[in-house]
């Protein structure tokens, strides 16, 4: 029975990987994501009924984990360097001649996409993934093996005549279609969208818990192979090879025998670029013998046999009409610039952000100058300088707002911040729905049927000033109701009809059965975001505790810090606010959740705080031995604290302040013999 449940499950295992790569890698899926699902939620209970058959790089282990992770440096091998940079066909032409002159003019070259997101490199031992670190600073990188092995597209065992040791290197990086739908969240979440693809690309590998890095659609084109027994001594040949092992390999690359040719590609997707659904930020030109490129050599920070020709961001030229002034749900002020249509990296462009009033000062703006805009991987054009020779002399100065728009409040700048808010949180109208709004959204309560138009015409109607008011609508009171548009020539446009009534309703009543995290987050505490709604439930595990918690109890807790812990406790000692989590309680929502046993054992009541590196034992597992022992992990020294366990490059500051509230500080040696004496 046990050889009959290990091959199900090995079978199980190799059917999910070659779904994942049919669909990742070739983009030809050939069963439904139900399938797919069906099939891996087999995989997991068997896997969880059989734990003697565990395997790190199961297709189940990418979902990534929910244990922090502190990353480890490994050495490169191989020196991880950076491409040097061109910018125009002078350059590349320079880089030809030099690399004719050392070789002969007979030369073949590869040219390949930039892709715009963060260096990888991936170690295999006979077919499986060993470790994937980041380029650091060339010679040492990251160990970011848990959190790649999330990537859908990056195998965790190959297939065919691979190598015994290889690396292989390339790009992670977000398509723009998952980067759109994390920025919508993060907006809608309240949060300030990514600025571009890019960084949020590099921020979310190094986010440390690999569950968190799961979400956030990572997806990675490999490009170069290093190794001692490679199949080929010719690049491309190599490429094609490792396609075949299961990686996924760029299709948009060329073999070159000519500057000329070079030159064609380049202008081919300097235009093309922005019709890929992921972003580039130039081309890559390699010579394609391994050989010569070994001839050629390195410099101290680049090799002689590559470069990149960067595109510039492309820019055009339109009038600023006018600047709007958005209020989001916290208050913050977001200034916006109105311009004459303009086209931009193949869309038109009628709007640029300005982020705040030290960008506004820093362009020197006026009403109707001729601006600069760039879309260079940014969420929306950005406004880079004004012409302003072109400016006429009684043009007016553009000036930060010093009122809010909305409810006339004057506006503050807190210490510290580069926004200006408006203070006004109970009465400033865009907050009151912006709460609202956040409140019913899918990461929060999700009330089907609750979307703005919605919010919009329950307030206007006074049915609902705060979120507590949602609980207290009825059929009555909806039905029938219509808004109509003095902009839209007095057509309703929208109706509760008998079906609409019904649906928002039920919503709202399944609402009550969503767990106390989401509940928690829904309230839109500042610097309270999912994960910390997370970790606050699991830590005060209902509304009541966490309203009386202390300061020093928030910032004992892992992820806390000073400036959540303040907001939390301002938020629950707003009279205003106490009195909304009433109308919560008697509405029936869930403000509480079963209390977590607490594992009893040789460290109970006993709480640590793990710092450092260790020669035994990684960081988790310490802190995993503490808690399977009844321990408690903290993040911070405080008098709360039992031990601080100090390894090699502990912070002085944990230190420092361990010696100050008399912490025990104890090393790795003598915590192992305080868990077995």
């Amino acid at each position: 029975m046990s050889n009959e449940i290990q091959q199900k499950i090995q079978s199980l295992r190799t059917q999910l990987n070659q779904h994942n790569h049919n669909y990742y890698v070739l983009n030809q899926p050939n069963i439904s994501d139900f399938e797919f699902d069906q099939m891996m939620k087999e995989l997991i209970d068997l896997e969880q009924a059989h734990p003697e058959f565990d395997d790190t790089n199961s297709p189940s282990q990418r979902v990534g984990s929910d244990i922090s992770n502190d990353f480890a440096q490994i050495t490169h091998k191989y020196p991880m360097l950076s491409l040097g940079n061109t910018y125009n066909e002078d350059e590349i032409a320079d880089f030809h001649q030099r690399v004719t002159k050392a070789i002969s003019d007979d030369i073949e070259y590869v040219c390949e996409l930039k892709y715009d997101g963060t260096a990888i490199g991936l170690t295999y031992e006979n077919g499986t993934l060993k470790h994937a670190v980041t380029r650091g600073d060339g010679e040492k990188g990251d160990d970011v093996t848990a959190n790649v092995k999330t990537i859908k597209s990056i195998p965790l065992k190959l297939q065919g005549d691979f190598p015994d040791n290889f690396e292989i290197r390339g790009e992670i990086f977000i398509p723009n279609k998952e980067f759109s739908i994390i920025n919508e969240l993060r907006i809608e979440n309240g949060e300030a969208p990514f600025a571009n693809a890019r960084n949020s690309a590099a921020g979310s590998l190094k986010l440390k818990k690999s569950a968190d890095v799961a979400q956030r659609g990572l997806d990675c084109y490999l490009y170069y192979m290093l190794g001692e027994t490679l199949p080929s001594s010719i690049h491309s040949e190599n490429l094609e090879k490792a396609r075949s092992w299961g990686f996924k390999i760029p299709e948009h690359y060329k073999i070159c025998n000519s500057l000329n040719e070079v030159n064609a590609f380049i202008n081919y997707w300097d235009k093309e670029r922005f019709n890929l659904p992921f972003e580039i930020d130039g081309i890559v030109i390699k010579v394609n013998d391994l050989n010569l490129q070994n001839e050629l050599g390195f410099t101290a920070k680049s090799p002689r046999w590559a470069i990149s020709y960067k595109f510039q961001a492309e820019e055009a030229c339109t009038k600023l009409v006018s600047v709007d002034y958005q209020v989001g749900r916290t208050g913050k002020i977001t200034p916006v610039a109105n311009l004459e249509p303009v086209q931009l990296a193949g869309t038109t462009v009628k709007r640029a952000s300005l982020h705040n009033a030290d960008i506004i000062t820093q362009l020197n703006l006026h009403k109707d100058d001729m601006v600069y805009v760039e879309k260079g991987g940014e969420i929306i054009p950005k406004i880079t300088r004004a012409d302003e020779n072109s400016r006429h002399s009684s043009a007016e100065k553009i000036s930060f707002i010093t009122h809010c728009p909305e409810c006339g409040t004057e506006l503050i700048r807190p210490e510290g911040e580069v926004a200006h808010f408006c203070p006004n949180d109970k009465q400033c109208p865009p907050q009151i729905k912006g709460k609202i709004e956040h409140f019913v959204s899918r990461k929060a309560l999700n009330i089907d049927s609750f979307g703005e138009q919605i919010v919009d015409l329950l307030f206007e109607k006074k049915l609902i000033k705060d979120i507590g008011d949602i609980y207290s609508l009825t059929y009555d009171n909806l039905n029938g109701l219509s808004r109509s548009s003095a902009e839209d020539n007095n057509s309703k446009i929208f109706t509760f009809q008998e079906k609409s009534t019904q649906n928002l309703l039920q919503g709202i009543e399944k609402s009550k059965q969503i767990p106390y995290a989401n509940v928690l987050f829904g309230l839109g505490i500042k610097h309270v975001g999912a994960t910390v709604a997370k970790t606050l439930s699991k830590n005060f595990n209902s509304i009541d505790k966490l309203s009386s918690s202390t300061l020093d109890e928030l910032v004992c807790i892992d992820d806390i810090g000073p400036k959540v812990a303040k907001s939390v406790q301002s938020y629950f000692s707003d009279p205003d606010n106490q009195q909304l989590i009433s109308k919560l309680k008697v509405a029936g929502l869930q403000l509480e959740t079963e209390e977590e046993i607490i594992q009893e054992g040789k460290f109970t009541n006993l709480s640590f705080v793990v710092s450092g590196t260790f020669t035994n034992f990684s960081r988790d597992e310490l802190k995993s031995i503490i808690e399977k022992n009844g321990g408690k992990n903290l993040s911070g020294v405080s008098q709360k604290t039992s031990y601080l366990v100090a390894g090699e490059k502990t912070g002085p500051s944990k230190l420092a302040k361990a010696d100050k509230l008399k912490v025990k500080i104890i090393s790795e040696n003598e915590f192992i013999d305080l868990l077995e004496n």
